[in-house]
């Protein structure tokens, strides 16, 4: 007689996937810790292990390289959290690509980069130290700087359909004042090494792109 195979119980794969999240996020913290104290080249895989109390094995399945925890720390940044949703799928960000008014829809998209900035402007800081000397990090700097410019020229594009830019101002060229006056460097400029709050640089970044983008 065949025996019958009972499936797993939901919950094991729930707890699981909960006790691998916990681990993820423990190397991550430990690697961004140690990434500040010591940089990005004298940091070892090693010693994030002995950080996060967690065996190297475990940490290279789960990022396969320090380059890979860099990033994974870089795309929690970004989003705020460790959900696999894009950001170009996430409810903020679909609102202000469907906002009206032009200017409604600058100062939603001048909070949202003031927001992302504060989260990711130290880690963008340590991938740009890293790819003063690493290729691999090098390349990846750039891929994010593609990846921005791309999701901010759907802001050019959206101003250029509902023809709110300035007279003979390209959507190209929108693209790029908006690439430029909302990048993680001019963030650093003035939060990090001015000493601006986040409150002055969102109201700086609002106000300039309104006078620069519209009539």
């Amino acid at each position: 007689m065949n025996e019958v195979v009972k499936p797993g119980r939901p919950y094991q794969g729930a707890a699981r996937q909960a006790r691998t999240r916990r681990t993820r996020a423990a190397v991550a913290e430990a690697a961004r810790s140690l990434f500040t104290e010591r940089g990005y080249a004298a940091t070892t895989i090693e010693a994030i292990s002995d950080r996060s109390d967690t065996p190297q094995p475990t940490v290279y399945r789960l990022f396969s390289s320090k380059l890979g925890i860099l990033k994974a720390l870089l795309d929690v940044s970004v989003a705020g959290d460790d959900q696999a949703v894009a950001m170009l799928d996430r409810p903020q960000v679909r609102a202000l690509l469907s906002a009206e008014d032009p200017k409604d829809q600058l100062a939603g998209f001048a909070a949202l980069v003031s927001d992302v900035m504060a989260r990711v402007g130290p880690v963008h800081r340590i991938l740009a130290d890293a790819a003063r000397s690493d290729q691999d990090a090098a390349s990846l700097l750039a891929e994010i700087a593609r990846q921005r410019h791309e999701g901010q020229r759907r802001i050019a594009s959206s101003l250029a359909r509902s023809g709110a830019l300035r007279p003979r101002l390209t959507e190209r060229d929108a693209a790029d004042i908006i690439h430029a006056l909302a990048s993680p460097e001019v963030h650093g400029l003035l939060v990090s090494d001015r000493g601006w709050t986040s409150e002055q640089h969102e109201k700086w970044l609002r106000q300039i792109l309104i006078d620069q983008l519209l009539p």
